[in-house]
């Protein structure tokens, strides 16, 4: 799917497909974390191999909201994973990634500190 031109800032995802997701022109294809300052390749490929280690690297990253997107399919992580998040005052969304995408560049537009978790097998 092709996005049409916005006023996003920061990281805004261009367009997405089966092979992976376009920001600045260039072809994402494995699992990534993405903010407005941020785009950071990511180690887990779905949704059952997140760790500890994967939900310290999102609370580094300081969001106030994080979209998961757990690949193709809607697929809910463990609950400790959403509540640990919750517990630090992080609010978080699971979706699959289309939908995902799309709510990411809503959030980015109206200025939010969001974070996009794209898991990408």
């Amino acid at each position: 799917m092709r996005f049409h031109q916005d006023t996003a800032t920061g990281n805004s995802i261009q367009s997405y497909s089966e092979r992976g997701i376009v920001i600045d022109d260039k072809l994402i294809t494995h699992s990534v974390l993405i903010n407005p300052d941020t785009v950071r390749a990511w180690s887990p490929g779905c949704v059952a191999d997140l760790s500890q280690e994967h939900f310290a690297e999102i609370t580094a990253l300081r969001p106030g909201i994080v979209i998961l997107g757990s690949g193709a399919t809607l697929i809910f992580p463990p609950a400790p994973f959403l509540v640990g998040l919750q517990n630090q005052g992080i609010g978080v969304e699971v979706m699959a990634n289309d939908a995902a995408i799309r709510t990411f560049n809503v959030l980015l537009s109206e200025d939010r500190r969001v974070l996009l978790a794209l898991l990408q097998a």
